[in-house]
């Protein structure tokens, strides 16, 4: 670690969720000011720190201090108590006012602010008003210096200490002291390890019910990350006793309160592997996962059991689509196309090269046919472009096409929904529980809905599986493409894709497949029947 002892110069950023500043200094042995960077969410102009950290070089800025820990010290001069009152500090004090005051108290001027502030009316131009201001803000600064070096004491990062600082105000070492495991409910960033070590060095026991629940928590997000929507009660409780090294009938306790309160929420699932089967296994959701999970199934069996805005002739429909089209559909991607013109929800699945793109296209042109407004949209932004290179369209992101503002949400929802006839759906693979159930929530029950993906792909980073989920569940119809076309045979890594699928050793020689070698693969054309049940809403 290298040491810096410096006086604040000009702070040339400071953000204010953080407190990440760019501050220049004034050291002893630099004749140029120099620049330090690091998490400094009260530094001030004037102040006097004493830092550690590294000097490093910035392959922009050059040369740069960066702090890892900093103490402040009062300025000593009257040069450096003017610029310290005078850069902003106090409410009430600006550089006139800080050249005053300093004037009439010199060295002193500090002392008397903290122990006697009622003096400062002596100075010119300072009325008891400016007096009473004075003393609440010189208040509210050894407050959060206060705070900030009470958490430093618990190694608590300055990027911590300014988020718990922003959140909690003066009451933020009540809190961490009453109980630390709170930063990981309310504070984005904040985790369970972190706390976990502050509240060990805050003396709390490992069984503190405070503690398990906290653990508990962060055992189902955990496994959300793994792509879970829920944990097997066994599971959980099994895997929290090894992360919070406690007995699993305390766990029992905590987690029975846990549902009770509904911080959880239990719900009875059929076991892993036995579709329908005999029994079933309980299952432990956080609630923002059971409401998207439940709520994206009502949303669709909605949507499936609403009307259009207007009624379509199909017959009509596809004859003009075959007669106007400049593309030859074989007999499954007609009956692709037909299926979602007749359809409120429909799914198009089918492994590379099989004529999703194709299929989707005649589904762009029926619908325009049939003058309807479409929507085309896709979870990423590379997934988009392409959408949108292929059908010669606007396609949006999801976010986009939701007006997702980061500190507000999706300004498309229920009370202002998306206004068109149809929605198509790319990459549906990708898609997580949460993306879908707001997407669904922000569609009119008017609205068409037709999901497009390859259920073989990798299936989304958030938790939720949710284009295979919807296409298993059997409740809406599916249309399954398996020929592969020629165009498609001679790619070594399409055809390689179908031969894992169907079990088989991929071929790792280079170059292009000859067509002899797609002879395993012949054309299989299947149309999944519609299949029409009752589902639960979970």
């Amino acid at each position: 670690m290298d040491h810096l002892r410096c006086v604040v110069e000009r702070i040339t950023y400071q953000n204010a969720e953080n407190g990440f500043s760019v501050i220049k200094c004034r050291a002893k042995g630099y004749s140029d000011l120099v620049t330090v960077v690091g998490n400094m969410p009260d530094v001030h102009v004037g102040s006097v720190l004493t830092m550690q950290g590294q000097w490093r070089i910035d392959g922009k800025y050059g040369r740069q201090f960066s702090a890892e820990k900093w103490e402040e010290t009062l300025p000593a001069t009257t040069y450096g108590i003017e610029k310290y009152l005078g850069s902003g500090l106090i409410k009430g004090v600006g550089p006139k006012f800080a050249k005053r005051i300093v004037q009439k108290f010199g060295k002193d001027t500090l002392e008397v602010i903290e122990t006697d502030p009622d003096s400062l009316i002596q100075v010119e131009g300072i009325g008891q008003k400016r007096v009473e201001k004075i003393k609440k803000g010189w208040q509210e600064q050894k407050e959060i210096k206060n705070i900030m070096l009470f958490l430093q004491s618990y190694d608590v990062s300055t990027a911590h200490a300014a988020r718990i600082y922003k959140t909690y105000g003066n009451d933020s070492i009540k809190i961490v002291e009453e109980n630390p495991y709170r930063l990981a409910d309310d504070i984005w960033g904040i985790g369970f390890k972190t706390v976990d070590q502050i509240a060990e060095k805050l003396g709390i026991e490992k069984d503190r019910f405070i503690r398990l629940r906290s653990g508990i928590l962060y055992t189902v997000n955990k496994l959300s990350e793994n792509g879970h929507c829920y944990a097997v009660r066994d599971q959980l409780i099994d895997t929290a006793v090894k992360l919070l090294e406690v007995e699993a009938p305390e766990l029992e306790i905590t987690l029975d309160e846990m549902l009770r309160t509904s911080d959880v929420i239990k719900d009875k699932v059929s076991p892993s592997g036995r579709e329908g089967g005999l029994g079933h296994e309980e299952a432990i959701y956080l609630p923002p996962f059971y409401f998207s999970e439940t709520g994206c199934a009502k949303r669709l069996l909605k949507l499936l059991s609403s009307d259009r805005n207007t009624r379509l002739d199909v017959d009509k429909v596809m004859e003009r689509v075959e007669k106007n089209s400049k593309i030859t559909y074989d007999e499954v991607q007609l009956l692709a196309i037909r299926q979602a013109v007749s359809s409120k929800v429909m799914a198009l699945t089918g492994g590379p090269g099989t004529g999703k793109t194709t299929t989707t296209l005649g589904i762009i042109s029926a619908y325009r046919m049939a003058g309807c407004r479409i929507l085309l949209a896709a979870p990423t932004g590379r997934a988009a472009k392409r959408m949108s290179e292929a059908t010669g369209m606007e396609a949006k992101t999801i976010h986009r096409l939701l007006e997702y503002q980061p500190a507000e949400g999706y300004q498309k929802n229920e009370e202002n929904p998306l206004e068109a006839d149809v929605l198509i759906l790319d990459e549906c693979s990708m898609i997580d529980i949460m993306l879908m159930y707001n997407l669904l929530k922000a569609l009119p029950d008017s609205m068409t809905l037709i999901l497009v993906g390859d259920t073989d792909q990798l299936p989304s980073v958030g938790a939720g599986n949710v284009l295979k989920d919807i296409i298993a569940s059997g409740a809406i119809p599916v249309v399954r493409l398996t020929r592969i076309f020629r165009q498609a045979q001679g790619s070594r890594i399409i055809m390689n894709a179908h031969r894992i699928n169907h079990g088989e050793m991929p071929d790792l020689r280079g170059g292009k497949f000859k067509s002899a070698s797609a002879g395993s693969h012949e054309p299989v054309q299947h149309f999944s029947e519609t299949r029409r049940h009752t589902v639960s809403s979970a």
